[in-house]
């Protein structure tokens, strides 16, 4: 019997020697967990994060409204108006462009106070249901043209009635698209926020992703059911572009939901073939980038002024005497006192000048990109035209996204003066900074042709208009951003 019980033992034993430890998580899912963890636990807490925004975003606002005209030279600490001027085209713009690539789309969700006052809007509206026509793709494009355009023919960088107008009115038509649509949901974020779908394209690039635990098959989907304010079907979630990373869905505790993920930045452009790559998403990029950088040089090149005194000449040939008039101040600046009026002609080779400038470089964009998808198909890519199109389109997003982030935050490189750093230094950050974001794109455009079974040895030449593409957007932002 002592032999057997013994023989017993060692048999019931051997399966626990050879049960393995649990493995350790790494440094990096640790420190997800523990993020994680942070915001579910003070997720509550996050209203009063966005009732502190609103107050701010209003003060800021609408501030220099009620207080005397800023002196000639006031720096940013002197007066509220140019301190709220820093704040918003200095550090606000360009962080939340660039804050993408560390944390996603993390602001809309925790700190926008436009966001947060539709949803607040929408527990006392109707919650009717959201249209057909409000969920058609092309609305955020249409809103992000509308609100850059009317940006720069009203000043909104150089007046605060103009900012207080233009932010403001884009504070109430959220709050108006929340009162009345959807039940318990950012219709606002999700289908008309002028800046929503931009930053959308940058999530991609980003280090976090809320990633299910259980996906599902079918794709991502839209639904307006769930816990979702963004209407995404988590259980078939594959994208970052409309996670506001606002935590609700996310639950430790639960075998379903989501849970956050840190990692690489760019790994979703380069895997893009598995996350959902939208047409609609890569054109907006070219759109986007072409558009604001007509906002830009219609400022700064001495052909303006040349084209506005012929076309001022024309018109007079032809009695077009109203082209001189002033319009309404809603729609272009008229600032008498501070000598500064656009009249009609002005109004119009603006926004001539910025939609040739946008579709200038959606024409080229889209040409280097259609030059790469058939390089790569030659090449030896395994899937159609448009998918290699589509999917090649998003290696341009570094360099859209830098060049937008640096020309609208000149001021990102001021602590560098204060330091001691002359011009050349900073312009030599900047130049840095671009080169990386070339580099980037370079290397997006590598691994998405690798992700389409492009060999490597074959990559170069279909790699190439790619190259020249981000080579033209760097071309266009160089005076913008470095001066003629």
């Amino acid at each position: 019997m002592s032999g057997n019980t013994s023989q017993a033992r060692t048999v019931e034993s051997t399966p626990c020697a050879m049960r393995r430890a649990p493995a350790r998580p790494s440094a990096v899912a640790a420190l997800a967990r523990a993020v994680e963890g942070f915001f579910v636990r003070h997720r509550r807490r996050l209203a009063a994060v966005h009732a502190a925004m609103f107050v701010v975003f209003m003060t800021i606002i609408f501030g220099p409204l009620f207080t005397p005209e800023a002196p000639p030279g006031a720096g940013a600490f002197d007066h509220i108006t140019p301190f709220a001027s820093y704040v918003l085209w200095g550090l606000w713009f360009p962080l939340v462009f660039l804050s993408v690539i560390f944390t996603g789309r993390s602001w809309c969700g925790i700190l926008c106070p436009m966001g947060a006052a539709a949803e607040w809007g929408n527990r006392f509206g109707p919650q009717w249901g959201i249209p057909a026509w409000m969920r058609w793709e092309g609305l955020p494009v249409v809103s992000f043209l509308v609100i850059t355009i009317l940006g720069q023919t009203v000043g909104v960088r150089d007046h605060p009635e103009a900012a207080a107008g233009v932010f403001g009115g884009t504070m109430a038509a959220a709050i108006a698209v929340g009162f009345l649509y959807g039940r318990r949901r950012r219709a606002w974020c999700r289908h008309m926020c002028p800046i929503g779908l931009l930053l959308g394209v940058f999530s991609r690039l980003g280090a976090v992703e809320f990633q299910p635990k259980l996906r599902l098959p079918g794709g991502e989907a839209y639904t307006e059911h769930g816990v979702c304010p963004t209407m995404i079907d988590v259980t078939r979630k594959q994208e970052s572009r409309h996670c506001i990373e606002c935590f609700r869905c996310v639950n430790p505790e639960a075998k379903g939901g989501v849970a956050l993920r840190l990692r690489r930045p760019g790994e979703e452009v380069e895997e893009i073939r598995r996350h959902h790559a939208s047409p609609m998403e890569v054109w907006f990029l070219f759109i986007g980038t072409g558009i604001a950088l007509g906002g830009f040089l219609w400022q700064i090149l001495p052909v303006w002024q040349d084209l506005r005194q012929a076309f001022g000449e024309w018109a007079i040939e032809r009695d077009l005497l109203w082209l001189a008039e002033p319009g309404p101040a809603w729609l272009m600046s008229v600032h008498p006192e501070r000598r500064e009026v656009l009249v009609w002609l002005d109004f119009f080779l603006i926004v001539a000048a910025m939609l040739a400038v946008m579709a200038l470089y959606a024409a080229l964009l889209g040409a280097t990109t259609a030059a790469a998808a058939r390089l790569a198909g030659r090449a030896g890519a395994d899937s159609g035209f448009a998918r290699r199109f589509t999917e090649l389109g998003y290696q341009y997003a570094p360099v859209a996204m830098v060049s937008l982030a640096v020309g609208l935050g000149t001021a990102l490189f001021a602590p560098l003066q204060l330091l001691g750093f002359g011009p050349e230094a900073v312009r030599a950050a900047k130049g840095l900074l671009f080169a990386a974001s070339l580099v980037w794109s370079g290397w997006l455009g590598w691994r998405i042709l690798a992700g389409q079974g492009v060999a490597a040895p074959r990559r170069w030449l279909p790699l190439l208009p790619g190259a020249l593409g981000s080579a033209a957007i760097a071309f266009g932002w160089w005076p913008a951003l470095f001066g003629l």
